[in-house]
């Protein structure tokens, strides 16, 4: 059987996998986590790698044993609950994970964070650096993915070069952060509109409600997003609560927060371009995961995360 130390040997801003499972039992067999299909009355196990793995997603018709969750709590993977297609059924607004004990995480991430949360102004700044990341890895990613660009999601379009000029001007000058989550609607809506034009779906609307494959893919993404975000936030030991922008009073928002420095450089533009070819929610996924690993979306979040706990790490305390 698998040690703790060797469970843990791949850390998290390298690992590859996030899995989504539904109508099927996950347990622990022989010293490795698998989860149990039934197909045509043949059962059928397939092995998940916990090792590489960053999180889990269980969907409808899914059980879980308690020895499986031990091991997956040993090799430090967060397990989440969903709805069908990796969308919450309940609470779409709030994110739910378990999240593994471990009393060894640094605190020094966390320490960090609270040295400037609480003040506004602070606050407000780090939110508005976090914001810039954020367009900034969507001009990096859609100057450099090819399959994107034959898509035509080119970073170096000019509509796109006034987009981001745009708001990148108006984000130093947000006085707020009601004024900055209204400067991120816009930047989104505008995306929306660019991204349903290069693939022929004029007319789109954002509707997390709505049935069309594009607002599907769009919540099937987003939640992966959140996964290798509430992933970051448990490794640095910072808790979700925390949040810059999302709103104090919502348990979860720093997860949004983090997720957002990647979900509209991958997750959108992929949602509408497979919707498109009317590809299966499976294929999207993969699309997903496989941007994720080859824009090493990881070691970006981790990064900006790492870069917001210690900007203030150097300033004198106060007498």
């Amino acid at each position: 059987m698998q040690q703790l130390t060797d469970l843990k040997a791949i850390l998290h801003s390298k690992r590859a996998n996030i899995y989504y499972l539904e109508k099927c039992r996950v347990m622990q067999k022989d010293g490795r986590v698998l989860y149990l299909s039934e197909a045509k009355k043949e059962y059928q196990y397939w092995n998940i790698p916990i090792a590489n793995t960053t999180c889990l997603l269980l969907g409808t018709g899914t059980s879980i044993t308690q020895a499986a969750m031990r091991m997956l709590a040993q090799a430090g993977v967060l397990v989440g609950f969903s709805g069908g297609g990796a969308t919450p059924l309940l609470m779409a607004t709030e994110i739910e994970w378990f999240t593994p004990q471990n009393e060894y995480r640094p605190t020094e991430y966390m320490q960090g964070w609270m040295r400037f949360w609480f003040d506004d102004e602070k606050r407000l700044e780090t939110a508005k650096r976090l914001q810039i990341a954020r367009i900034e890895f969507i001009q990096k990613v859609w100057a450099k993915d090819k399959e994107l660009k034959f898509a035509g999601f080119d970073a170096y379009e000019t509509e796109l070069v006034n987009i981001f000029a745009n708001i990148s001007d108006k984000i130093p000058q947000a006085y707020s952060i009601n004024k900055l989550l209204q400067l991120e609607a816009d930047l989104t809506k505008k995306l929306y509109k660019y991204a349903a034009k290069k693939t022929n779906q004029l007319g789109f609307t954002r509707d997390r409600n709505n049935a069309d494959l594009a607002n599907d893919f769009l919540n099937h993404g987003n939640y992966l997003a959140y996964g290798l975000g509430a992933t970051t936030l448990w490794v640095l030991g910072i808790p979700h609560g925390f949040a810059t922008m999302h709103g104090k009073t919502r348990r979860g928002a720093l997860v949004f927060d983090v997720a957002d420095l990647i979900k509209d450089a991958i997750v959108l533009p992929w949602a509408f371009v497979c919707a498109k070819e009317k590809q299966s929610e499976k294929e999207f996924r993969s699309q997903c995961l496989q941007s994720f690993v080859e824009h090493k979306v990881l070691d970006f979040m981790f990064d900006e995360v790492k870069k917001a706990s210690f900007y203030y790490k150097d300033e004198a305390e106060p007498l």
